[in-house]
């Protein structure tokens, strides 16, 4: 098996009881058939006015019903279409469900307690072996595949996909008693797990610099974070509602080191995020040190009240709770974890100063200064800062990288807007650049 090939071939049906998630065999929001049904729709919705326009026949206000309706008929696929490509660029919804708040991925939410865990000891659970299948979706064939899976957490109540990406020394057999490091990687709100694969290529930019022994090989784990309909969680653990956190802190990272040879927490592992997906990473990584040792924040924020749908921001107890700010403010002992947080002005920058001024050793902060001319809130923003990003975590977590034993393929490691957002940047030189 080399680098993500899977052993056999897994129904889907086994992996996916309960259609929790899109297929390429069907109209799912973000698939290949629904994409070019509306393609063709809207050819035939341009052409009808076309061919029929002057050709109607009937009183006029049939034609004039006639045309209208034409009309429509051509503003609305056209729409639609826009729609689904901006969503599959951006991986946004992906899902019906998703799109339409109809879906909930949270079978119970009991109160667990401050420590999340409700008194579960993890390590007397016995390992549970997931049943993979190949991800369908852009970017999820290449770079030797991305694998997905339905876990059922057993300690947060949820019961959601998750996506793994292998490095390419996974398989390898001079590595074959070798245990790599974790990155989970938390999308934004709203947002689908699949989009640092889909649209952020964070394995296909990786993998040459991987084999090349650049960076570290990295297992890189993509849970679900939209778990209840129209709201963001938060990865909060709000009782009777959901336990965001104990799902990606507790469940997501026993599945992984149940079915792979990970390293064991907090040594080898870390969390990064966008966006609401950036809030998310700081706030696990500081609460939770013995879980992780680094978090990764690109344009995030430390008020979860920042997010307005979040379910963390509408409690004042439960806003503190979850501000990484104040969590590390209070904490009575400073958290041995390293933060990287990047951020245009008005757009994370300020959050991570603020973090920043509060962290004490062994806690470190790393704050990195976007210019506004890098680009917005976008993808276009955060693309090119996987690699320095990746690096970054590659020496925090006290990684060797592996020369990989296939063969180097070309990196995509240089460009402008990566030296814009890599960790050498300084505020004024980034600022001449504009």
């Amino acid at each position: 098996m080399k680098g993500g090939q899977f052993p056999g071939k897994c129904p889907y049906s086994s992996v996916n009881p309960a259609g929790r998630f899109p297929l390429s065999r069907d109209m799912s929001l973000t698939g290949t058939p629904f994409l070019s049904t509306l393609i063709a729709l809207s050819v035939v919705a341009l052409a009808l006015p076309l061919l029929l326009w002057s050709r109607l026949r009937g009183p006029r206000i049939a034609r004039a019903v006639a045309r209208v309706l034409m009309l429509l008929f051509a503003q609305g696929t056209a729409v639609a279409l826009v729609f689904v490509l901006v969503n599959n660029s951006n991986n946004l919804y992906d899902t019906w469900d998703d799109l339409l708040g109809t879906g909930n991925h949270v079978q119970q939410a009991a109160d667990l307690g401050a420590d999340g865990t409700g008194g579960i000891a993890l390590e007397r659970l016995p390992k549970v072996r997931q049943t993979f299948s190949q991800a369908e979706g852009p970017g999820m064939h290449a770079a030797g595949g991305v694998r997905v899976t339905q876990v059922k957490g057993r300690v947060s109540g949820v019961n959601a996909e998750v996506y793994v990406w292998l490095p390419p020394q996974y398989d390898e057999p001079a590595y074959r008693k070798h245990a790599f490091p974790v990155v989970e990687l938390l999308p934004g709100y709203p947002g689908s797990a699949k989009s640092w694969f889909g649209t952020l290529r964070v394995h296909e930019q990786l993998l040459p610099l991987m084999r090349e022994g650049k960076v570290a090989p990295f297992i890189l784990v993509a849970p679900r974070t939209t778990l209840l309909p129209g709201v963001d969680t938060g990865c909060a653990n709000v009782p009777g509602a959901v336990n965001a956190d104990s799902w990606l802190s507790l469940d997501v990272p026993k599945m992984v080191t149940d079915n792979f040879r990970a390293q064991p927490a907090p040594k080898g592992w870390a969390v990064a995020g966008y966006s609401a997906g950036a809030h998310c990473a700081a706030k696990l990584a500081v609460a939770h040190p013995d879980r992780y040792r680094a978090a990764v924040s690109l344009s995030g924020y430390n008020d979860p009240i920042i997010e307005r749908n979040s379910l963390a921001a509408q409690d004042p107890a439960l806003r503190r709770a979850n501000n990484p700010y104040l969590l590390l403010r209070r904490a009575a002992t400073p958290p041995p974890v390293a933060l990287y947080l990047s951020g245009q002005p008005g757009d994370g920058y300020e959050a991570g100063l603020a973090l920043q001024r509060e962290a004490k050793a062994p806690t470190t902060v790393h704050v990195v200064y976007i210019p506004k001319g890098a680009g917005g809130h976008t993808m276009a923003l955060w693309k090119p800062q996987v690699v320095p990003v990746f690096r970054w975590l590659t020496t925090q977590l006290g990684q060797r990288p592996l020369a990989g034993a296939t063969p180097p393929a070309p990196s995509s490691d240089g460009s402008t807007r990566a030296a814009l957002a890599s960790e050498t940047a300084s505020r004024g030189d980034a600022a001449r650049r504009r």
